[in-house]
């Protein structure tokens, strides 16, 4: 009970700092939108930005960890803030900053997913989808990608899946191996199932006939 009580509360102060940075980046504001959302972070997780921000995604995960398992609900909230803070530094004009940021906040939410996040708590399906449109164009750490494959594929976007496969394959971040496994999977998907996902079955049989000649090759 403490615990749902701790989480609703923690969702509506989030929805609530989110109104008051959005009219504030509207009135340019910026300094005070920090404020707002490092004063979220002070209040529920005894942080403030500058530390927060000095930590790697791992380190932030690694706070979050209790008894071998992760909190992810409390990781997804870090996200939040860390994308909606990422939003202000980018209005700004300070790209580095915001898309450091936005990157960190993709892949904490991504990992949070993959602990059992609550999807509906902060609509993490949709904070996924508007930072990979805002980050559209800029190389993700292969990390973040290979976190992304894996939930574009568990989300039956089999294509977007895929474009995640090809960066990782360029990068050399993944193997031939690791790729035919991947298609392999989808194989045993039905052909609804790939048509909806964007990956109709001939395109998933060219992809393991290309990386077939690769590692033959």
């Amino acid at each position: 009970m403490f615990r749902k009580d701790y989480i609703l509360q923690m969702v509506e102060d989030m929805v609530e700092m989110v109104g008051k940075v959005f009219g504030l980046k509207q009135q340019k504001k910026y300094a005070e939108a920090l404020w707002e959302i490092d004063d979220l972070l002070s209040k529920n997780f005894r942080l403030n930005s500058k530390l927060l921000n000095s930590l790697s995604v791992e380190d932030m995960i690694d706070m979050f960890r209790l008894g071998g398992a992760i909190e992810a609900d409390k990781l997804q909230s870090i996200a939040r803030l860390l994308e909606e803070e990422g939003g202000v530094y980018l209005d700004m004009g300070h790209k580095d900053e915001g898309l450091t940021r936005l990157m960190k906040s993709l892949h904490l939410y991504l990992y949070a997913d993959l602990h059992g996040a609550d999807h509906s708590m902060l609509k993490l399906p949709e904070r996924v989808t508007d930072l990979k449109e805002q980050l559209k164009g800029y190389r993700l750490p292969a990390k973040t990608d290979k976190l992304l494959l894996g939930y574009e594929e568990e989300q039956g976007h089999y294509d977007e899946a895929e474009n995640a496969l090809f960066r990782l394959l360029d990068q050399h971040e993944m193997t031939e191996e690791e790729g035919l496994t991947f298609y392999q999977r989808l194989l045993m998907r039905s052909d609804d199932e790939l048509k909806a996902g964007g990956l109709p079955r001939a395109e998933v049989e060219e992809g393991v006939e290309e990386l077939q000649r690769k590692v033959k090759g």
